[in-house]
C-alpha cells in the first residue's frame, strides 16, 4: 500500500512538472514572437580589461599580505580609489568648462578585443560582423584591435566572409594584431594572414594553406541492390562528382580543376596580405607549431594573448567587445529540460531502489 501511495504521489508531481513546462513553454513562445517582431537579434557587451586586471592584482595582493598589513593596505587602496575619482571628475569638469573633452582629458589609445572561436561553418562570423561595425565606429588610427582567434578552418565561403570582416579593420588603418594561441589553420590562417602582426604561443598550430575536399559514392551498393539513380543537369558542369552516380574521369578532372583554382586564390590572398611569406614554401597543406613557424614567417613574435594584453594594459585602456546574439527557443529549453530530465530519472531511481530494500 505505501508503496502505491508513493507512487501516485510521484506520479502526480510528474503531472505538475508536465503542466508547469506546458506554462512556460507558452511564456517563452509568446516572448519569442514578441522579440522577433520587434526585430532585435542581440547585443553588444563590453568590459573594461584594465578594471578586471587590477581588481586580480589587488586581490592576490591582499590574499598573500601578512594580516597586520592587511586592513591599512586595504584603506590605502580605497583612498587612492577616490582620489583617482576625484582627479577624473575635476578634469571633466574642467573640459566642460573649455568646451573640449579631449583637451582636458588626456585620451590614452584604446585596445578593442575580439574573440573568435570558428567551427567548419565558421557561425561565429555572424557575431564577429556585428563586433566589427562596433568598434569602427568609434576606433581610429591611434587605437588596435587585437582578435583572439582559434580555428582549424572549414568552408571556403565562411571563412572568405569572415577574413573580409577583418580586411574592414585594415582599410581603416587601424592597427589590426591576431593571437593565436592554440590553432590557426587552412581558413583560420586565412584570417590571421589579413593582420599587421601575428602572435603565436610557442606550440600553437599554423598553416595549412591547401585545400580539401572527400565525399563517399554509393553507386555501386545501389546496383548490388537493383536500385536506379538519375540525376539530371543543365550545364555541362552543374554537377561534377556525385554520392549516388556513377561519377566520370571528366566530372573529376573537373573537380580537381576547380579545387587548384580553389587553392591558388588561397594562395594569392595569403600573398597579398602577408608578402614576407616564401608561398612557394609553405602553401603544400602542412602545419608548423609556433617556434617553426616563425621560421617561415608565418607568424610575427612567440606570446600568448595574455602575455600581450597584460602588456598593453599599461599603454592603453583595454575593452572586450562581444556580441551575445538571443539564444533560440530550443537553445534555451534545451538545458533545462535535460536537467529536469535527469533529476527525475535520479528521483525515481532513488525511490524504486528505497522500495526495493524494503521488500528484501
Amino acid at each position: 500500500m505505501d508503496f502505491l501511495l508513493e507512487y501516485g504521489l510521484f506520479f502526480a508531481k510528474i503531472v505538475t512538472f508536465v503542466i508547469a513546462v506546458i506554462i512556460l513553454l507558452s511564456v517563452i513562445v509568446g516572448l519569442s514572437q514578441k522579440n522577433k517582431q520587434s526585430g532585435h537579434k542581440g547585443h553588444l557587451e563590453i568590459t573594461p580589461l584594465n578594471e578586471l586586471y587590477d581588481e586580480m592584482s589587488e586581490a592576490i595582493k591582499l590574499a598573500v599580505m601578512d594580516e597586520s598589513l592587511h586592513k591599512a593596505e586595504a584603506k590605502k587602496q580605497h583612498k587612492d580609489k577616490q582620489k583617482k575619482a576625484k582627479e577624473q571628475q575635476k578634469a571633466l569638469k574642467k573640459a566642460a568648462k573649455s568646451g573640449s573633452e579631449e583637451d582636458a582629458v588626456e585620451q590614452k589609445p584604446r585596445v578593442f578585443v575580439v574573440n573568435f572561436h570558428g567551427n567548419i561553418s565558421a557561425s561565429a562570423v555572424t557575431n564577429l560582423r556585428e563586433e566589427v561595425t562596433a568598434i569602427l565606429s568609434q576606433a581610429n588610427e591611434k587605437d588596435e584591435v587585437v582578435v583572439r582567434l582559434e580555428s582549424g578552418g572549414g568552408m571556403v565561403h565562411s571563412y572568405g566572409l569572415a577574413s573580409s570582416q577583418l580586411d574592414r579593420i585594415r582599410k581603416r588603418n587601424i592597427p589590426l594584431t591576431v593571437c593565436v594561441d592554440k590553432v590557426a589553420a587552412s581558413g583560420g590562417y586565412m584570417m590571421a594572414c589579413v593582420a599587421d602582426k601575428i602572435l603565436a604561443a610557442p606550440f600553437a598550430i599554423l598553416g595549412s594553406i591547401g585545400v580539401v575536399a572527400q565525399l563517399p559514392n554509393f553507386n555501386k551498393v545501389l546496383k548490388k541492390h537493383d536500385v536506379e539513380f538519375e540525376l539530371l543537369t543543365a550545364g555541362e558542369h552543374k554537377r561534377t562528382l556525385t554520392m549516388f552516380g556513377e561519377n566520370t574521369d571528366s566530372g573529376r578532372e573537373k573537380f580537381l580543376e576547380d579545387l587548384q583554382d580553389t587553392h591558388d586564390l588561397f594562395k594569392e590572398f595569403v600573398s597579398e596580405h602577408r608578402p614576407v611569406v616564401d608561398i612557394d614554401k609553405v602553401a603544400t597543406g602542412e602545419v608548423w607549431f609556433g617556434l617553426r613557424a616563425l621560421d617561415v614567417a608565418l607568424a610575427d613574435d612567440l606570446q600568448t594573448s595574455d602575455e600581450y594584453l597584460v602588456s598593453r594594459a599599461q599603454q592603453a585602456d583595454l575593452f572586450e567587445v562581444v556580441y551575445v546574439l538571443k539564444k533560440k527557443l530550443h537553445q534555451r529549453l534545451g538545458f533545462a529540460a535535460e536537467e529536469s530530465a535527469d533529476r527525475l530519472m535520479l528521483r525515481w531511481w532513488e525511490r524504486l531502489t528505497d522500495n526495493n530494500n524494503r521488500m528484501m
